[in-house]
Protein backbone atom coordinates (compact mmCIF):
# COMPACT_ATOMS: atom_id res chain seq x y z
CA UNK A 1 0.00 0.00 0.00
CA UNK A 2 1.28 3.45 -0.82
CA UNK A 3 1.63 5.64 1.92
CA UNK A 4 -0.04 9.79 1.49
CA UNK A 5 1.42 11.88 3.61
CA UNK A 6 0.11 15.65 3.71
CA UNK A 7 2.63 18.45 5.18
CA UNK A 8 2.04 21.84 6.05
CA UNK A 9 4.83 24.08 6.88
CA UNK A 10 4.43 26.88 9.28
CA UNK A 11 0.74 27.60 8.53
CA UNK A 12 -0.73 30.87 10.35
CA UNK A 13 -4.28 30.52 10.20
CA UNK A 14 -6.01 27.67 12.61
CA UNK A 15 -8.57 27.64 10.21
CA UNK A 16 -7.20 26.13 7.56
CA UNK A 17 -5.48 23.54 9.32
CA UNK A 18 -9.41 22.54 9.89
CA UNK A 19 -10.09 22.91 6.35
CA UNK A 20 -6.97 20.67 5.44
CA UNK A 21 -8.09 18.11 7.62
CA UNK A 22 -11.46 17.94 5.61
CA UNK A 23 -10.42 18.20 2.17
CA UNK A 24 -8.18 14.96 2.90
CA UNK A 25 -10.41 13.13 4.49
CA UNK A 26 -12.83 13.85 1.58
CA UNK A 27 -10.95 12.09 -0.96
CA UNK A 28 -9.87 9.02 1.55
CA UNK A 29 -6.86 10.48 3.26
CA UNK A 30 -5.38 11.04 7.29
CA UNK A 31 -1.80 11.29 7.75
CA UNK A 32 -1.78 15.09 8.16
CA UNK A 33 1.67 16.65 9.67
CA UNK A 34 2.26 20.46 10.61
CA UNK A 35 5.74 21.65 10.91
CA UNK A 36 6.31 24.45 13.22
CA UNK A 37 2.54 26.19 13.35
CA UNK A 38 1.88 29.73 14.14
CA UNK A 39 -0.53 28.16 16.99
CA UNK A 40 1.05 25.34 19.26
CA UNK A 41 -2.63 23.93 20.22
CA UNK A 42 -4.05 24.57 16.54
CA UNK A 43 -5.45 21.10 16.76
CA UNK A 44 -7.53 22.24 19.44
CA UNK A 45 -8.73 25.54 18.57
CA UNK A 46 -12.42 26.28 18.06
CA UNK A 47 -11.72 27.68 14.26
CA UNK A 48 -9.71 24.42 13.56
CA UNK A 49 -12.56 21.96 14.49
CA UNK A 50 -15.30 24.10 12.94
CA UNK A 51 -13.40 24.57 9.57
CA UNK A 52 -12.90 20.58 9.97
CA UNK A 53 -16.43 20.23 9.61
CA UNK A 54 -16.15 16.46 10.88
CA UNK A 55 -12.66 15.24 9.96
CA UNK A 56 -12.04 15.05 13.72
CA UNK A 57 -10.21 11.90 13.60
CA UNK A 58 -8.03 13.40 10.98
CA UNK A 59 -7.48 16.08 13.08
CA UNK A 60 -7.05 13.59 16.40
CA UNK A 61 -4.54 12.29 14.78
CA UNK A 62 -2.33 15.04 13.08
CA UNK A 63 1.09 15.45 14.63
CA UNK A 64 3.08 18.86 15.24
CA UNK A 65 6.68 18.79 14.67
CA UNK A 66 9.73 21.20 14.98
CA UNK A 67 11.91 20.48 12.11
CA UNK A 68 10.77 19.40 8.42
CA UNK A 69 13.04 16.15 8.51
CA UNK A 70 10.82 14.99 11.04
CA UNK A 71 7.49 15.34 9.01
CA UNK A 72 9.31 13.38 5.73
CA UNK A 73 10.55 10.73 8.02
CA UNK A 74 9.67 7.49 6.13
CA UNK A 75 9.21 9.33 2.76
CA UNK A 76 11.08 8.37 0.02
CA UNK A 77 9.11 11.01 -2.55
CA UNK A 78 8.56 14.44 -1.75
CA UNK A 79 6.03 16.62 -4.12
CA UNK A 80 6.73 20.76 -3.18
CA UNK A 81 3.81 22.78 -4.53
CA UNK A 82 4.53 25.80 -5.99
CA UNK A 83 2.77 29.28 -7.96
CA UNK A 84 5.50 29.89 -9.77
CA UNK A 85 8.65 27.94 -11.10
CA UNK A 86 11.87 27.86 -9.75
CA UNK A 87 15.16 28.56 -11.57
CA UNK A 88 17.32 26.01 -9.67
CA UNK A 89 15.87 22.63 -8.43
CA UNK A 90 13.21 19.42 -9.21
CA UNK A 91 11.04 20.42 -12.53
CA UNK A 92 8.16 21.90 -12.33
CA UNK A 93 4.86 19.75 -13.77
CA UNK A 94 1.33 20.03 -13.28
CA UNK A 95 -0.01 17.58 -10.67
CA UNK A 96 -1.87 15.24 -13.13
CA UNK A 97 1.63 14.72 -15.11
CA UNK A 98 3.13 13.97 -13.05
CA UNK A 99 1.10 11.51 -10.32
CA UNK A 100 0.17 9.26 -13.63
CA UNK A 101 3.75 8.89 -14.47
CA UNK A 102 4.55 8.06 -10.78
CA UNK A 103 1.92 6.10 -10.42
CA UNK A 104 2.61 4.16 -13.48
CA UNK A 105 6.41 3.50 -12.81
CA UNK A 106 5.43 2.20 -9.01
CA UNK A 107 3.17 -0.44 -11.08
CA UNK A 108 5.03 -1.18 -13.14
CA UNK A 109 7.74 -1.91 -10.99
CA UNK A 110 5.95 -3.58 -8.46
CA UNK A 111 4.69 -6.11 -11.27
CA UNK A 112 8.41 -6.66 -11.89
CA UNK A 113 9.31 -7.74 -8.64
CA UNK A 114 5.98 -9.52 -7.75
CA UNK A 115 6.83 -11.34 -10.78
CA UNK A 116 10.16 -12.87 -9.56
CA UNK A 117 11.95 -10.66 -12.78
CA UNK A 118 15.34 -9.12 -12.28
CA UNK A 119 15.58 -5.66 -12.53
CA UNK A 120 16.57 -4.27 -16.42
CA UNK A 121 18.76 -1.29 -13.98
CA UNK A 122 19.65 -4.55 -11.86
CA UNK A 123 20.46 -7.84 -13.35
CA UNK A 124 21.47 -9.53 -10.15
CA UNK A 125 18.58 -7.81 -7.79
CA UNK A 126 17.16 -10.45 -5.66
CA UNK A 127 14.09 -12.40 -6.54
CA UNK A 128 11.00 -11.32 -5.06
CA UNK A 129 9.87 -14.65 -3.85
CA UNK A 130 12.34 -15.30 -1.65
CA UNK A 131 11.05 -12.46 0.31
CA UNK A 132 14.62 -10.78 1.10
CA UNK A 133 13.40 -7.25 0.22
CA UNK A 134 9.61 -5.54 0.36
CA UNK A 135 8.21 -4.08 -3.36
CA UNK A 136 8.13 -0.85 -4.37
CA UNK A 137 4.48 -0.49 -3.75
CA UNK A 138 4.91 -1.22 -0.12
CA UNK A 139 8.01 0.95 0.20
CA UNK A 140 6.83 3.82 -1.62
CA UNK A 141 5.61 6.62 0.49
CA UNK A 142 4.55 10.27 -1.48
CA UNK A 143 4.57 13.26 0.66
CA UNK A 144 2.89 16.76 -0.22
CA UNK A 145 4.41 19.88 1.25
CA UNK A 146 2.54 23.14 1.02
CA UNK A 147 4.07 26.53 2.52
CA UNK A 148 2.81 29.31 4.97
CA UNK A 149 0.03 31.32 3.76
CA UNK A 150 1.97 34.03 2.77
CA UNK A 151 5.30 32.81 1.60
CA UNK A 152 4.76 29.74 0.10
CA UNK A 153 7.70 27.59 0.46
CA UNK A 154 11.38 28.13 0.98
CA UNK A 155 13.83 27.67 -2.37
CA UNK A 156 15.43 25.32 0.58
CA UNK A 157 12.34 23.22 0.94
CA UNK A 158 11.61 23.08 -2.28
CA UNK A 159 14.91 21.80 -3.58
CA UNK A 160 15.11 19.19 -1.20
CA UNK A 161 11.91 17.76 -3.42
CA UNK A 162 11.73 15.34 -6.35
CA UNK A 163 8.81 17.52 -8.21
CA UNK A 164 7.74 21.21 -8.12
CA UNK A 165 3.76 20.87 -8.29
CA UNK A 166 2.29 24.14 -10.10
CA UNK A 167 -1.77 23.72 -10.23
CA UNK A 168 -2.94 25.42 -13.55
CA UNK A 169 -4.53 28.37 -12.96
CA UNK A 170 -5.06 31.97 -14.26
CA UNK A 171 -1.69 33.10 -14.68
CA UNK A 172 -3.37 36.64 -13.88
CA UNK A 173 -4.52 35.60 -10.63
CA UNK A 174 -3.23 32.17 -9.80
CA UNK A 175 -2.99 32.04 -6.18
CA UNK A 176 -4.54 29.50 -4.07
CA UNK A 177 -6.09 29.20 -0.47
CA UNK A 178 -4.21 26.60 1.17
CA UNK A 179 -7.31 24.26 1.61
CA UNK A 180 -8.24 24.76 -2.07
CA UNK A 181 -5.08 23.35 -3.16
CA UNK A 182 -4.40 20.97 -1.12
CA UNK A 183 -8.19 19.38 -2.48
CA UNK A 184 -6.90 19.94 -5.49
CA UNK A 185 -4.35 17.55 -5.46
CA UNK A 186 -5.62 14.73 -2.84
CA UNK A 187 -8.55 14.73 -5.93
CA UNK A 188 -6.00 14.39 -8.55
CA UNK A 189 -3.76 11.89 -6.50
CA UNK A 190 -6.74 10.04 -5.38
CA UNK A 191 -7.99 9.33 -9.12
CA UNK A 192 -4.52 7.78 -9.66
CA UNK A 193 -5.04 5.65 -7.11
CA UNK A 194 -8.32 4.17 -8.48
CA UNK A 195 -10.41 6.89 -7.15
CA UNK A 196 -13.81 6.24 -5.73
CA UNK A 197 -16.83 4.70 -7.21
CA UNK A 198 -19.45 7.44 -7.50
CA UNK A 199 -23.53 5.91 -6.03
CA UNK A 200 -26.61 5.71 -7.84
CA UNK A 201 -29.13 7.13 -6.44
CA UNK A 202 -30.62 3.54 -5.42
CA UNK A 203 -26.82 2.89 -3.63
CA UNK A 204 -26.76 6.02 -2.05
CA UNK A 205 -29.85 4.95 0.11
CA UNK A 206 -28.20 3.26 2.94
CA UNK A 207 -29.30 -0.47 4.26
CA UNK A 208 -29.80 1.48 7.95
CA UNK A 209 -32.19 3.85 6.63
CA UNK A 210 -34.17 1.23 4.85
CA UNK A 211 -37.74 0.78 6.20
CA UNK A 212 -38.33 -2.53 7.24
CA UNK A 213 -41.27 -4.63 7.11
CA UNK A 214 -43.15 -3.52 10.04
CA UNK A 215 -43.08 0.22 8.99
CA UNK A 216 -44.03 -1.06 5.54
CA UNK A 217 -47.19 -2.60 7.25
CA UNK A 218 -48.17 0.05 9.51
CA UNK A 219 -47.89 2.65 6.15
CA UNK A 220 -50.40 0.41 4.44
CA UNK A 221 -52.70 0.18 7.92
CA UNK A 222 -52.64 3.71 7.43
CA UNK A 223 -52.92 4.35 3.82
CA UNK A 224 -56.36 2.17 4.09
CA UNK A 225 -57.84 4.01 6.30
CA UNK A 226 -57.01 7.13 4.63
CA UNK A 227 -57.96 6.09 1.20
CA UNK A 228 -61.59 4.79 2.38
CA UNK A 229 -62.11 7.94 4.10
CA UNK A 230 -61.76 10.28 0.96
CA UNK A 231 -64.65 7.20 -0.41
CA UNK A 232 -61.34 5.99 -2.91
CA UNK A 233 -61.57 2.31 -1.15
CA UNK A 234 -64.87 0.77 -0.91
CA UNK A 235 -63.78 -1.57 2.40
CA UNK A 236 -66.81 -4.40 1.11
CA UNK A 237 -65.21 -4.78 -2.13
CA UNK A 238 -61.35 -3.54 -1.91
CA UNK A 239 -60.33 -5.98 -4.66
CA UNK A 240 -56.62 -5.90 -4.88
CA UNK A 241 -56.19 -2.48 -4.11
CA UNK A 242 -53.65 -2.73 -0.94
CA UNK A 243 -51.43 -5.87 -2.16
CA UNK A 244 -50.98 -3.58 -5.43
CA UNK A 245 -49.99 -0.83 -2.77
CA UNK A 246 -47.65 -2.99 -1.03
CA UNK A 247 -45.83 -4.37 -3.48
CA UNK A 248 -45.67 -0.63 -4.86
CA UNK A 249 -44.08 0.44 -1.89
CA UNK A 250 -41.53 -2.69 -1.17
CA UNK A 251 -40.32 -1.82 -5.13
CA UNK A 252 -40.25 1.36 -3.87
CA UNK A 253 -37.34 0.08 -1.06
CA UNK A 254 -38.29 2.96 1.13
CA UNK A 255 -36.45 5.03 3.74
CA UNK A 256 -37.57 5.74 7.39
CA UNK A 257 -37.81 9.47 5.79
CA UNK A 258 -40.39 8.51 3.06
CA UNK A 259 -42.39 6.75 5.18
CA UNK A 260 -42.88 9.56 7.33
CA UNK A 261 -43.81 11.33 4.62
CA UNK A 262 -46.47 8.96 3.10
CA UNK A 263 -47.69 8.68 6.97
CA UNK A 264 -48.37 12.70 6.50
CA UNK A 265 -50.05 12.53 3.06
CA UNK A 266 -52.73 10.13 4.75
CA UNK A 267 -52.61 11.74 8.27
CA UNK A 268 -53.79 15.12 6.12
CA UNK A 269 -56.00 13.03 3.64
CA UNK A 270 -57.95 11.47 6.89
CA UNK A 271 -58.35 15.30 8.53
CA UNK A 272 -59.45 16.92 5.51
CA UNK A 273 -62.01 14.23 5.16
CA UNK A 274 -63.46 13.69 7.79
CA UNK A 275 -66.75 15.79 7.19
CA UNK A 276 -67.58 14.34 4.09
CA UNK A 277 -66.70 10.15 5.01
CA UNK A 278 -69.00 10.83 8.21
CA UNK A 279 -72.07 11.87 5.16
CA UNK A 280 -71.00 9.44 3.19
CA UNK A 281 -71.31 6.61 5.40
CA UNK A 282 -75.02 7.56 6.26
CA UNK A 283 -75.81 7.31 3.03
CA UNK A 284 -76.00 3.69 0.83
CA UNK A 285 -73.03 3.04 -1.72
CA UNK A 286 -74.20 2.98 -5.42
CA UNK A 287 -72.18 0.87 -7.48
CA UNK A 288 -70.09 4.11 -9.18
CA UNK A 289 -69.07 4.01 -5.62
CA UNK A 290 -67.76 1.12 -5.01
CA UNK A 291 -63.99 -0.17 -5.81
CA UNK A 292 -64.44 -1.51 -9.34
CA UNK A 293 -64.35 1.35 -11.39
CA UNK A 294 -61.52 3.28 -9.08
CA UNK A 295 -59.07 1.08 -9.04
CA UNK A 296 -58.44 0.96 -12.77
CA UNK A 297 -56.84 4.50 -12.09
CA UNK A 298 -54.11 2.62 -10.04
Amino acid sequence: MIKSRFILIETSHAGNVGAVARAIKVMGFDDLVLVRPRWANVLRREETIQRASGALDVLNNARIVGTLDEALEGMPHLCATAMTARDFGPPTLTPRAHLESLIEEIRTTDSWVRGGDKSPDDPHSTDAQSGSRPTPAQQTGVAFLFGSERFGMTNEDVYRCHVALQIPSNPQFGSLNIAAAVQLIAYEWRICLGGFEVPTAEQSKSVDSLADAGQIGGLLSHWQSALEAIGYLDPEAPKKLMPRLNQFFNKARMTNEEIHIFRGVAKAMIRVSGPVSNSMESKPKTVGQTLEPKEDRL
